[in-house]
């Protein structure tokens, strides 16, 4: 929201400066975010009246001008503005006058003939970015006043960054309104009439959609001069708001929304086909909005329509073809309420972002259509001129929003601001603020003692009703109206105390492991963290896990975020491909965060840790050459995030071939007591072009809560007896994994076996098609006694029969 200090000084004018109105405003919730001047740094520019012209001897796009300027004598002017005429009255820099941009006004020559000052235009002033000739002034304009002191441009344009719930704030009068809290001061706005009607004509109104506008108001005016301009103190509160001047219907409409906040649409009325009706849009339906963008219009939009189609996009923008032009002289004026709920998100929805849908969709005053609608044809009949007619007011009252009371109890007003505010005070801050307050000796018993008992004082405290004013959707709750007195007693005038807090230490057990000992560790191994959006682009998502719903959003911030995801992969995927493609050639990326998953119609948030290798495992170094990362070495890191909980026997890995993203063969899950918890392997191939990634990318998710948990060591004593290894080498069915050969070992073996250890696979000459060959050793000890030959030679012996008998495996000789 954007405004005038001038136009709000109007309405109620505080004795303090423009920095503590702004300080101000920013301690009370409205957030000052720029100060700006509304004109440049100039002086020696008055008003001037052109009251002679010539042409230029030497040029055909010159002429010379003579201009009074209020001095003894008129000033010859050369001038190129193609809106120069005998009559206008234009600024005028004088020499030695300071135009902004550090231009200097001199006497000069302009081929040939001498020129002692210079006609200006809004640009050269530094009123606007462009202008295309002079800035033309009324007729009225005192010749030989300075243009600072006539447009008042000793000024500052005030801007600010308003939070979501405070719409009411979207007009200079509900900032007067705070702003004369704030001070105690009284607030005068301009004086709201109802205008005569002149005429019975009228449009017939019907309520099609009375959930989604109850209350809609209108009026017919005729025969106003389409010749009329806009005055030029409009057009400056306008400028200095934020918008631009585009003619008179236009510029009071966009007047009101700026002085009262509420959005306006006026109609050429000679180009509607009967009555108004306010219904959604049918199917088919297409509208041109007054930017000329076509749109095709949704069963859920709400429009504005005529007998025969659609004229406006209802709270968002008006259509071309009923739009008010340059030789309108009847037009019909619209001020209506339209729910947030079913404005929400739809000027969005079609790449649209106006004043009055930003305002609709935060809430306006659903008391404030007829006075706006009475504000605007006065101003419009005292420009153009005109005969109104009466007003046409419809709406269904049952649909209105009514303001429901809320309780305030004064001993929670001093627990949760640390304040005693006395009782009169509340009452007086709260109905300065348009709420209705009961007072404490009401006779209808709204005030009472509180229900909760007396306060920590051994006090009775008071309960009020307070019902707050139409303005205000975002007063529900009792901490809303608490928040409210926090604001206008000032945050600055609350006690500054410390919390006095119990402490106990609480038990840390030491079997259970912080996200933080995960992260540390892969770090250490070259890992970088990432945070990634929990909303993905659900064509990723449904690449990488097509078997998985995903909750879609109602409002997403972009199509690419339209999907909450199920998986940790689409924001590392996206995050990799973004530095990959910036000559990153390592990327180590993990995050621990949270997926979304749908079961059962419920949505459930589970914790994980996932990660992604590509390119160098290791940085350049000059004592080994660089070597890629493979699936073993995410498998190896992943192994080291388990044994971090001191049980890594009770993980298993097993081949994945039905995971869509992963490829084939490089691909495991991970089991934890014969549940799945999560998944590794390299990135489908097919995945990785459709991506444009130009390198493998290796990927891994694990469940948080499988990792949570440690089995702390324990001691276990040493044998003194020395340890015996036998090195054996069996062959067997290629597709046997080596884990289940250490199952069966560990199966057949005695409690002498301590260690099994895999250090060859082979493959090729003298091994048959289809088997393949592994090479253990078998580390064997006991803590009562050395092992003799025949002990070891028999344990060997069992362990090649439980391997023959349950896997095929025979000794390779």
């Amino acid at each position: 929201m954007k405004f005038s200090e001038k136009w709000l000084r109007e309405w109620v004018n505080p004795d303090i400066d423009t920095d503590a109105l702004a300080h101000q405003l920013t301690m009370a919730g409205l957030e000052v975010d720029a100060i700006e001047p509304v004109a440049g740094a100039f002086d020696k520019v008055v008003v001037g009246e052109v009251i002679g012209l010539e042409p230029h001897p030497d040029a055909d796009k010159l002429r010379v001008a003579t201009v009074n300027v209020g001095a003894d004598e008129p000033l010859q002017i050369v001038c190129g503005a193609a809106n120069v005429r005998e009559g206008l009255r234009a600024p005028t820099a004088l020499v030695g006058a300071k135009l902004p941009g550090d231009l200097k006004i001199k006497k000069s020559k302009l081929r040939g003939v001498p020129s002692h000052g210079m006609l200006c235009s809004e640009k050269e002033l530094g009123l606007a970015d462009s202008a295309e000739g002079l800035m033309e002034l009324p007729e009225d304009a005192p010749v030989g006043e300075s243009i600072r002191a006539y447009l008042l441009l000793d000024d500052v344009s005030i801007e600010l960054g308003l939070t979501p719930n405070r719409g009411d704030c979207l007009s200079l009068a509900g900032i007067a309104r705070e702003v004369g809290v704030l001070n105690q001061l009284s607030v005068a706005g301009p004086d709201i009439k109802a205008c005569a009607a002149a005429i019975d004509d009228r449009l017939s109104v019907s309520l099609d959609a009375p959930a989604a506008c109850p209350q809609y108001a209108g009026r017919v005016l005729q025969g106003i001069d389409p010749g009329a301009r806009t005055p030029l103190w409009l057009a400056e509160r306008l400028r200095r708001s934020g918008l631009r001047s585009l003619g008179p219907v236009v510029d009071v409409t966009n007047y009101v929304l700026l002085e009262l906040g509420q959005p306006m649409h006026a109609f050429d009325l000679g180009k509607l086909q009967g009555g108004i009706h306010v219904r959604y849009a049918h199917a088919g339906e297409s509208l041109i909005l007054l930017d000329e963008q076509t749109i095709e219009l949704d069963s859920e939009t709400l429009v504005i329509a005529d007998e025969k189609a659609p004229v406006a996009l209802a709270g968002i923008m008006g259509g071309a073809d009923s739009a008010v032009g340059e030789g309108t002289v009847d037009i019909f004026l619209e001020s209506a309420w339209f729910a947030p709920q079913a404005i929400a998100g739809k000027a969005r929805g079609y790449g649209l972002h106006t004043d009055s849908s930003h305002r609709f969709e935060r809430g306006v005053d659903p008391q404030l259509q007829v006075p706006a609608l009475e504000r605007a044809t006065a101003l419009l009949q005292a420009i153009c001129g005109g005969k109104a007619g009466p007003v046409v007011h419809v709406q269904q009252t049952d649909q209105l929003p009514v303001r429901a009371p809320v309780k305030l109890r004064k001993v929670r007003i001093g627990r949760i601001l640390g304040a005693d505010i006395a009782g009169d005070a509340v009452v007086d801050i709260l109905g300065r603020l348009g709420m209705v307050v009961h007072p404490a000796d009401s006779d209808e018993g709204r005030v009472t003692r509180d229900e909760d008992g007396p306060s920590a004082r051994g006090e009775e405290e008071l309960v009020w009703e307070v019902t707050p004013p139409s303005f205000r959707f975002d007063i529900n709750l009792e901490v809303d109206l608490i928040e409210e007195l926090g604001r206008i007693y000032g945050y600055d005038n609350l006690p500054a105390s410390r919390p006095r807090i119990t402490l106990a230490m609480g038990a840390r057990p030491e079997t259970r492991l912080k996200p933080a000992d995960y992260k540390r560790l892969l770090v250490a191994l070259g890992y970088q963290e990432a945070v990634t959006y929990s909303f993905v682009d659900p064509k990723l998502q449904q690449q990488l896990d097509p078997h998985g719903p995903a909750l879609m959003l109602a409002n997403p911030i972009s199509a690419d975020m339209a999907a909450m995801r199920t998986s940790l992969w689409p924001g590392l995927l996206q995050t990799a491909l973004y530095n990959l493609n910036r000559q990153q050639d390592r990327v180590l990326l993990f995050e621990q965060g949270l997926k979304f998953v749908l079961q059962d119609a419920e949505l459930k948030q589970e914790p994980v840790l996932a990660g992604l290798l590509s390119g160098s495992l290791l940085p350049p170094r000059w004592s080994s050459p660089a070597r890629q990362a493979d699936f073993f070495d995410c498998k190896g890191h992943v192994e080291q995030l388990l044994a971090r909980t001191g049980q890594s026997e009770q993980f298993r890995f097993e081949p994945d071939d039905s995971h869509p993203a992963l490829h084939p063969g490089q691909a495991a899950m991970i089991r934890h007591n014969d549940r799945v918890v999560g998944r590794l392997g390299a990135l489908h191939p097919a995945l990785q072009q459709q991506l444009g990634l130009s390198r493998s990318v290796y990927l891994f998710e694990i469940e948080q809560a499988s990792l949570a948990e440690r089995r702390l060591p324990a001691f276990a004593p040493l044998s003194k007896y020395p340890s015996i290894r036998r090195d054996i080498a069996i062959v067997l069915d290629e597709n046997i994994s080596a884990q289940k050969v250490k199952d069966c070992i560990e199966k057949g073996g005695s409690g002498w076996l301590k260690n099994i250890e895999l250090f060859d696979v082979y493959v090729g000459e003298g091994i048959d098609s289809g088997r393949k060959s592994l090479a253990l050793g078998l580390t064997l000890q006991d803590l009562s006694r050395t092992l003799k030959d025949e002990d070891v030679e028999s344990e060997i012996s069992t362990i090649l029969k439980v391997l023959d008998r349950e896997l095929g495996a025979t000794l390779r000789e």
